[in-house]
């Protein structure tokens, strides 16, 4: 394969994780056992840096019926609430008949937040359930896959286009940065909020590579893909969401001045040595010691007889059971808030997914979702007090 972002074929493979089956196939009690199974590899561009995985689940079994919404948390509600206002404090707020895109827009939380700063909103949101589960909300929103096709046929411009979270799964990436480009008013500004590597890096967080994650982007990377299409990031600051995300400004070429802000993140990028492939290769020795590490803690655990759940299921969460071989000879269920995947089972591993107040608490929760660490440890205060112990696999210190 070429690079996705450069079209260089000088590509290397950085970090091998196996066969895994795609993430988001939760299922249903007939499908267990039945699941595919792809490789979960990442490749290392010499060229521009990126990584990427070098295998593609087509767009369409991802991304049409998948289960993850994003008004389930309260840390993240929040958070998209301060980039709202934050966008239209700083750019739009005088502006009349001010407008907003989001891409993969999901069950419409993020542009609920644009909405009460007297937004005109519209999602695209490529799943079928959750793009009516929006427009139940009042968010208008069209099924329907981004890219540049999409862009000439709606025939708009909008003041600000947001990509939360999916600027990573495009499959037809250059075709979608172009829309994005087509789109955006000359004094617009798109913001891209992404999983930081460097952070990835640092918090030992490989689950956060899975299928629909098909680019891994630090900012060196992704400023060569914006700049290919006339787009330039003027402002960046890195958020602690999801264990570290940036959140990027981006502006046509040549439209705004460059921050203080964003040349001081480049450099400690650079000095952290992010983009080097050493620094891949250590990463994935590390990954490796982890596993050794988890799985004798569970060990242990069982054979003092203790009762073990998961605490949430995550997407990102199957690719740490699959790597690690964490069944139900360790953790007896799955404990989540999200009822489109109650009575469901996790691909790979089969563990049965539970509701969170149809179950007593057990000796210890193996916490999946640990990128909520703060605020599962400020919901669950009176379990601690009871002794109930909350295990971290991924344990940064700052979310």
């Amino acid at each position: 394969m070429i690079c996705r972002v450069c079209d260089s074929p000088n590509l290397e493979i950085a970090i091998d994780l196996g066969e895994q089956p795609w993430a988001n196939n939760f299922l249903a009690i007939e499908q267990v056992g039945h699941e595919l199974f792809y490789p979960l590899r990442v490749l290392y561009c010499h060229e521009c840096t990126t990584t990427q995985l070098d295998y593609t689940v087509p767009k369409e079994i991802m991304f049409r019926d998948h289960t993850y919404l994003s008004g389930i948390t309260k840390s993240l509600k929040e958070h998209f609430r301060n980039v709202a206002e934050m966008v239209d404090e700083r750019f739009f707020k005088k502006v009349k008949d001010k407008s907003v895109l989001d891409i993969g827009s999901n069950d419409g939380t993020q542009l609920l937040q644009f909405k009460d700063f007297g937004y005109d909103v519209l999602g695209v949101e490529s799943s079928t359930k959750i793009a009516k589960i929006a427009n139940e909300r009042g968010v208008k929103t069209i099924n329907k896959f981004f890219n540049f096709n999409f862009v000439r046929r709606l025939r708009r411009k909008f003041h600000v286009i947001n990509a939360a979270g999916v600027f990573f799964h495009l499959e037809e990436l250059h075709s979608a940065v172009e829309g994005i480009r087509e789109a955006l008013r000359q004094d617009g500004v798109f913001v891209v909020q992404f999983l930081y590597m460097k952070r990835i890096l640092e918090n030992l967080a490989f689950d956060q590579i899975y299928h629909e994650h098909l680019l891994y982007y630090n900012l060196r990377n992704i400023e060569i893909l914006l700049n290919r299409h006339k787009l330039s990031m003027f402002d960046a600051y890195l958020s602690p969401i999801h264990g570290g995300s940036i959140i990027g400004f981006v502006a046509h070429h040549g439209n705004r001045k460059t921050t203080e802000r964003l040349l001081s993140l480049r450099k400690t990028e650079e000095d952290a040595k992010s983009n080097e492939f050493s620094t891949y290769r250590n990463f994935a020795r590390r990954i490796g010691k982890l596993k050794e590490e988890n799985l004798a803690y569970l060990h242990d655990a069982k054979r003092k007889a203790k009762r073990i759940y998961g605490m949430g299921a995550p997407v990102k969460g199957n690719t740490l059971l699959n790597y690690f071989g964490i069944g139900t000879q360790y953790i007896d269920c799955l404990v989540e808030k999200n009822e489109l995947r109650r009575s469901l089972y996790s691909p790979g591993m089969h563990i049965p997914i539970i509701m969170e107040w149809e179950v007593e608490a057990p000796d210890i929760y193996y916490v999946l979702a640990w990128n909520f660490k703060k605020e599962i440890l400020e919901n669950n205060r009176f379990l601690i007090d009871r002794g109930v112990e909350f295990y971290f696999p991924i344990n940064p210190k700052d979310v």
